[in-house]
């Protein structure tokens, strides 16, 4: 594997390890309720596994990043380059931070599950701060002034609001999941609750993705590069990750407005077999779809833009 695959496959990984970490966390505060925290879902695990394997993926990462600056194989960096590049640099002060917010989202859960609503909101906070430091590795720090703030918190509000919406398909996805046997009334009461309630943070996250996208399309495309989009393959990549994201749109919109209203209707029937394997393929699909986009953005992040393209050209 070539240096420059090795780090896509790295970003991808934690990208998606990430999001998973605060947005199960997310999902946690928003739609479960008191002692739910602790038990409707295996979040305590699950949080500590994550925290770990970020903190293993940001140190891979970090140790890519430094080969990519020196010009040499991994195997041949040197400690002088990686302290450089903690020390002297954005994207060096973003993995501190990144690895202090990681290192609550292992901690946390292990001493102070007691009171999984505390707990959880911390580690959303925390992970919430290690998914920002993301737009410091990618596109978000290119631009100086004004421009280069507006870009990062585009970048920030993009990434937060999607991790929301991947938690939530992941948490969601864990309830509906659950084998038949373990599938009661008051399981059924709190899924149903659970996909019922999210409808309306789902529909502000969308609204936040769509915009701050269409600010980062503006930095990192423009309207010139608009009519030549299709002729570079991070154009390509960029209609790819558009199309599949309305396909992510239609997904919710059928679980909501449809499979959802049907679990209702099936669980006062007493027959919610069929409602949930509906449900269950749904979330399958839109996961998919989610860890297709994220794929997608961990290659883009690699690429040249076309705005930057076509300015130093």
């Amino acid at each position: 594997m070539t240096l420059d695959a090795l780090g896509v496959a790295i970003r991808f990984a934690l990208y998606l390890d990430l999001m998973a970490a605060f947005g199960l966390a997310a999902f946690g505060v928003l739609s479960l309720r008191g002692s739910e925290r602790g038990t409707a879902l295996p979040l305590r695990p699950v949080m500590v596994d994550a925290g770990a394997l970020g903190i293993v993926l940001s140190v891979l990462g970090l140790l890519v990043m430094a080969a990519a600056m020196a010009g040499v194989p991994l195997t041949a960096i040197d400690r002088g380059t990686v302290t450089m590049l903690v020390t002297e640099t954005a994207a060096g002060a973003a993995w501190i931070v990144r690895m202090a917010a990681l290192a609550l989202v292992v901690l946390v859960p292990m001493m102070g599950w007691k009171r999984p609503g505390w707990a959880l909101s911390v580690i959303a906070l925390a992970g919430g701060v290690a998914i920002a430091t993301l737009a410091w590795t990618g596109h978000g720090e290119m631009d100086d002034g004004a421009i280069g703030w507006l870009h990062l918190c585009a970048d920030i509000a993009h990434l937060i609001a999607a991790g929301v919406w991947i938690g939530a398909l992941l948490g969601l996805s864990m309830l509906v999941m659950r084998r038949a046997s373990r599938i009661d009334a008051s399981h059924l009461a709190l899924s149903h609750r659970a996909l019922e309630g999210f409808s309306i943070t789902g529909t502000v996250m969308v609204v936040v993705i769509v915009v701050s996208g269409l600010i980062n399309s503006w930095l990192l495309v423009g309207l010139a590069g608009m009519r030549v989009i299709g002729d570079s393959l991070y154009g390509q990549l960029l209609v790819a990750k558009v199309m599949v994201f309305v396909a992510m749109i239609g997904l919710a919109s059928v679980n909501r407005y449809l499979l959802t209203p049907a679990l209702e209707a099936a669980i006062d029937q007493g027959n919610h077999a069929r409602a949930i394997g509906a449900l269950r393929r749904s979330l399958g699909l839109e996961t998919a779809c989610a860890v297709a986009v994220l794929g997608i953005v961990a290659w883009l992040g690699t690429l040249e833009p076309i705005a930057s393209a076509a300015g130093s050209s």
